[in-house]
């Protein structure tokens, strides 16, 4: 059998070749990996389930690679043919395997990026996928070419390096559709590959590798892929923050020691400063409350103690490490006295202190003064974890860090103290490392933004002048909004009372404020404010912050996000500026987040992104005028739709003078799994965000050309047209879209704690930008990418053939306009229009066949001007490499779409189940005997017929890690 499962693999590296020209060098392990995995994982379906299930998974395939070869409809439905014959319990075994496939051909790609990063630093290659040169940014490589190539001075790189800040923002988007258990499977699975193909390994080693590569694949596939119940935000957060404990925490030291040696390469004999911002992490996980009802006040004050909490007690495992290399005698003076004084107060300490200090000699100071930071560490941990779990604590808030400046202190005399002895080699070790540590994370661990929509702080402002009796503030003017809001921020009176009427949002706006007041300011970061429109929307939030008692302030950030309010950003931004208030209360400073989900939603994709670089640009130019500083806050997703892309293209792709040394950057969903995941992804992202900005500051790209600018000025306008027309205006788009795409059963997956929609009624402005994207991406069409692309490239181009050599020129020579296009490519590469004339004819009226038709058509002649656009023969022709890893995977996502299709007509056909088998009672459920039954019975509550919403939810997990990207 095994031998049958290599005949197989060979046939898909034929099938490789053939559909994929040019070149893929010789090391390319990718099919060698993938048949590996595929080889024991048919092993393992055999022995749990069979030997039919084994070939019916087999015919699958086939029939999938045939119809990718030929594009013949009728593959399609021969193997709809057999997906429909199948028992629930083998139709769930079908679909978790093929997901689970998937899976396993991720990790084989995984680690053949990693095994061609290796060959790459032995022989400096040139590579051309995702995770090459083309994309990445290696930090030595950089240095070496800002100094080398273009005359910067050591110095200058090194000034402004240290000076530079990314500030990487996770967020729980419900986008990971792969359960934390399984992840952890996955990264087992991917070390005993990586080992497995080490050149130094024994005959013994391999075999005892091989077993546990067998056991973690039959563990993963054992695990229910599917959530039974929705997260909530704490769920979220420990999720999110499990990463810190798993790759970043130990992740960043590392970095920055390869960034030393970076700079030591190009001349600079100085360590990047313990304190230099390099990297910063905020999350928004339990304080994004825009649209989450889940989010509430108390929710945020968990969120806060739990991520304190864990911070302490990774301090608390590390500085025992640190007590034992530290045990050195010679000390300067200061430390020495530190030590006796904390020799002298330990005695009137509790026992166990006593005895702890016993421990130590009195002539290993730095042991004492370390001692004193562990015990304050954890009481520290054990206060935040009284706090969260009973609301109060009995440790003395001053036996403890409250902030981070104390915690430092006793860390830098230390360094010090070993630098003035000599040590300093000493010095530069793990104590270093924890420096930078804290530094990096604080007492808090990530700062948690607060994200609430303006509309609600109008509410609770209305509510406030309605009980003073001076009118309704929600019907003032801008004007009058503004003064009053100013006249109450120069005064000194408290505003209201506790006596002001309160629904249960008014209260929750309020009490949010009130968490944020009590708790320490170092929890927080910024507090966002969505769907800004004006200067009163930023001002109505600083009021309230003082009226809540806030001691320090939150930076108030507002998010611009549809296509108007972009446009109007700039004049919003100055007249904000304008203010002497507010110029006084910001220092110079200002942070503006600008939205990619919902502008590309309201827009399409070239629209908006056209439109986010304009405001960028304008956005700088206010920002000097006045004399601030600004920092330009992307909320990016994963998917090219919401802003997604490689890291690198896309911070070189940013206006100039727009990121100057200072980034911030949304990581979402599955985007922080493929990001810090592990060990070598972690170490990789950081440094592509280090690297690129670097390089953007000190080698901005070209800004436009006028004539490049008036082009797409007027590509924008016909985009947009085109895409609104479709989405907005046409009378039967939504019924569509809802028939034709698995959104209506999107919210079953359960893979976040947000609501799909802002509202609970409503079209398609009221859908989330997540599961309007996730619904496309699903049925391969992608249509709120492409859409628009097609017809302003037609009309420049109709309008004056010249237009074509000036769209190829703007291609060759301009960052933004090249990085659209080629994602537009990689998207129609991912995509298959026969795919989703499938889910329409299976599940659209007759009478909208039509629209599909011509939906698809569109399709078609977009992709033919993206090609003749970039020059290009075919998809990602310069890209041998990405080519090759989506054809692995478009036979295994086929399976899944036909099986997909065929599960949803029957979920939404209740007879249609009897024309292709017939209706399986609970009693044959209860008394059935085969093994793939049992899954069934994992979900006995569904209101469908049993095994179909389990195979719809495994369908689109499997769909969602073939295509490597959900929302």
């Amino acid at each position: 059998m095994a031998a049958k499962n290599l005949e197989k693999m060979a046939s898909i590296d034929v099938q490789l070749r053939l559909l994929a020209p040019g070149k893929v060098s010789e090391d390319d392990k990718l099919i060698e990996y993938d048949a590996l995995l595929l080889d024991r994982f048919l092993d393992i379906l055999q022995d749990l389930h069979g030997e039919n299930l084994r070939e019916t998974v087999q015919d699958c395939y086939e029939l999938s690679a045939e119809y990718e070869r030929k594009q013949d409809p009728q593959k399609l439905a021969e193997l709809g043919n057999v997906l429909t014959s199948l028992d629930p319990g083998d139709s769930i075994v079908i679909a978790k395997s093929f997901s689970h496939m998937l899976n396993l051909a991720n990790l084989a790609e995984e680690v053949q990026i990693a095994y061609r990063r290796r060959i790459k630093m032995k022989k400096k290659g040139d590579f051309a996928d995702e995770a090459s040169a083309t994309t990445e940014s290696d930090i030595e490589e950089t240095l070496k070419r800002l100094v080398g190539d273009l005359k910067k001075s050591p110095e200058e790189v090194f000034d402004a390096l240290k000076n530079q800040t990314v500030d990487l923002v996770f967020t729980a988007h419900p986008t990971q559709s792969v359960r934390r258990s399984l992840l952890q499977k996955h990264a087992r699975i991917r070390n005993c590959l990586t080992k497995l193909n080490a050149k130094d390994i024994t005959p013994d080693d391999k075999q005892e590798l091989d077993e546990s590569l067998q056991r973690e694949i039959q563990a993963a596939f054992r695990t229910d892929e599917i959530r039974r119940t929705p997260p909530t935000p704490q769920d979220e957060m420990r999720a999110g923050m499990s990463y810190f404990h798993e790759t970043i925490w130990k992740g960043v030291p590392k970095f920055l020691r390869r960034v030393d040696t970076a700079l030591k390469n190009i001349g600079i004999n100085e360590r990047v400063p313990y304190n230099a911002p390099l990297i910063q992490f905020s999350s928004w996980m339990g304080g994004d409350r825009d649209g989450n009802p889940r989010v509430t006040p108390e929710v945020t004050r968990d969120v806060c103690l739990l991520a304190r909490m864990m911070a302490a007690n990774l301090y608390f495992s590390q500085i025992e490490d640190l007590m034992f290399e530290l045990s050195m005698w010679r000390c300067n003076d200061e430390l020495r006295a530190r030590a006796h004084e904390l020799h002298r107060s330990s005695k009137k300490d509790a026992k166990h202190y006593i005895e702890f200090w016993k421990q130590i000699p009195p002539n290993e100071p730095y042991r004492v003064i370390l001692g004193d930071v562990r015990d304050k560490l954890y009481n520290t941990r054990e206060r935040a974890r009284q706090l969260l779990a009973n609301g109060v604590s009995d440790i003395p808030e001053d036996t403890t860090f409250t902030n981070v400046e104390q915690f430092l202190e006793p860390l830098e005399l230390c360094y010090q103290s070993l630098c003035s002895c000599g040590d300093r080699a000493i010095a530069d070790g793990s104590l270093l490392d924890f420096l930078r540590q804290v530094s990096t994370f604080g007492l808090s661990l990530v700062r948690l933004d607060i994200r609430q929509e303006s509309d609600r702080h109008t509410d609770v402002l209305n509510a406030i002048t309605k009980h003073l009796e001076i009118g309704s503030y929600r019907e003032w003017s801008e004007e009058r909004r503004q003064e009053w809001l100013l006249s109450e921020l120069r005064g000194k009176r408290p505003l209201f009372g506790a006596d002001v009427p309160k629904t249960e949002e008014i209260a929750d706006v309020l009490d949010t404020f009130h968490v944020i007041a009590e708790l320490p300011s170092d929890n927080f970061g910024a507090y966002i404010i969505s769907m800004a429109t004006s200067p009163s929307d930023v001002l109505a939030v600083e009021l309230l912050q003082r009226e809540c008692g806030v001691k320090e302030p939150l930076r108030v950030v507002p998010l611009f996000e549809k296509l108007a309010d972009l446009e109007a950003a700039p004049a919003a931004v100055a007249r904000l500026f304008s203010i002497d208030w507010y110029k006084n209360r910001i220092n110079g400073k200002q942070e503006v987040m600008i939205g990619y989900s919902d502008s590309g939603k309201d827009a399409g994709r070239l629209s908006a992104a056209w439109q986010l670089y304009k405001a960028q640009e304008e956005l700088v130019k206010v920002a000097k005028k006045f004399g601030v500083k600004l920092t330009m806050f992307h909320g990016r997703g994963g998917t090219v739709g919401r802003g997604g892309g490689p890291t690198h293209l896309a911070i070189l792709s940013q206006p100039p003078d727009t990121i100057h040394g200072s980034l911030r950057v949304t990581v979402q969903g599955e985007v922080i799994e493929q990001s810090f995941g592990e060990e070598h992804l972690c170490f990789r992202t950081l440094q592509r965000f280090t690297a690129a900005t670097l390089e953007h500051g000190m080698h901005p790209p070209v800004s436009p050309k006028p004539e490049w600018r008036a082009l797409m000025d007027e590509m924008g306008v016909i985009a947009t047209e085109e895409y609104r027309s479709i989405v907005f205006q046409e009378p039967r788009f939504v019924e569509y879209f809802r028939l034709a795409t698995p959104e209506m059963e999107y919210g079953r997956m359960n893979i976040g704690s947000r609501p799909s929609k802002r509202k609970p009624s409503g079209g398609i402005e009221s859908l989330r930008a997540i599961p309007w994207i996730f619904a496309w991406t699903q049925t391969r069409f992608h249509l709120p990418v492409w859409l628009g692309f097609g017809a302003a490239f037609k009309h420049v181009i109709e309008k004056d053939a010249k237009n074509l050599q000036m769209l190829r020129e703007m291609y060759n020579q301009w960052p933004f306009f090249r990085v659209t296009i080629d994602l537009i490519e990689m998207v129609f590469a991912k995509g298959d229009p026969g795919i989703a004339s499938l889910y329409d004819k299976l599940l659209v009226s007759e009478d909208l066949w039509s629209f599909g038709d011509r939906l698809r058509a569109n399709y078609e002649q977009t992709k033919l001007l993206v090609l003749q656009v970039a020059g290009h023969k075919a998809l990602l022709e310069g890209d041998p490499y990405l080519r090759q890893r989506l054809l692995l995977r478009d036979s295994y996502i086929t399976t899944l779409n036909v099986c997909q299709a065929y599960t949803l007509k029957q979920i939404r056909d209740p007879n249609y189940h009897v024309k292709v088998r017939p209706h399986l009672s609970s009693e044959y459920m209860e008394t059935t005997t085969k093994p793939a039954a049992e899954l069934v019975k994992l979900n006995p509550t569904s209101e469908y017929a049993p095994g179909l919403e389990d195979t719809l939810i495994l369908t689109m997990k499997g769909i969602a890690a073939g295509m490597q990207n959900t929302g």
